[in-house]
């Protein structure tokens, strides 16, 4: 179970609303968000209603500026608890339909390019565990 709360204001200040489930709508507690404590787990935050929009993953830790995290506006609706599993694997594909050059992986790859001499990706299988894919290596971009 995890634990993350969520403040109006810069450096952890005014109203806060603490959340230790999935919620698809924070805006009834508050109209923004400038910082946020993940005391557990990690969460997906999400832009807008409903889990849609710019996504943010953020693991334990604190975040006094939204800026530091989020950068495109103030705005946090849903939030999403991501779950610790032990075994992760993901299925790569080159092509659409699960065609063209497979790949698995079992870890954190900081560079699909590098490690597999994939040009592009255009499906994937999921496999077991939660995978956060990211447009540029290093874990940039999302």
């Amino acid at each position: 179970m995890g634990k993350i709360t969520i403040y109006e204001d810069w450096g952890f200040q005014g109203r806060r609303y603490e959340c230790s489930r999935d919620c698809p709508n924070l805006q009834p507690y508050f109209s923004r968000c400038n910082s946020i404590r993940v005391d557990s787990s990690c969460w997906m935050l999400y832009e807008r209603p409903n889990y849609q929009g710019h996504q943010c993953f953020l693991q334990r830790g604190d975040y006094p500026d939204y800026q530091q995290w989020m950068g495109l506006n103030d705005s946090v609706c849903p939030c999403h608890t991501i779950p610790y599993t032990s075994s992760h694997r993901i299925k790569l594909y080159e092509r659409h339909g699960y065609g063209g050059l497979v790949s698995e992986l079992t870890e954190d790859c900081s560079c699909m390019h590098d490690h597999f001499q994939l040009n592009e990706l255009h499906s994937l299988h999921m496999l077991e565990g939660w995978w956060v894919l990211c447009e540029m290596p290093n874990y940039q971009g999302w």
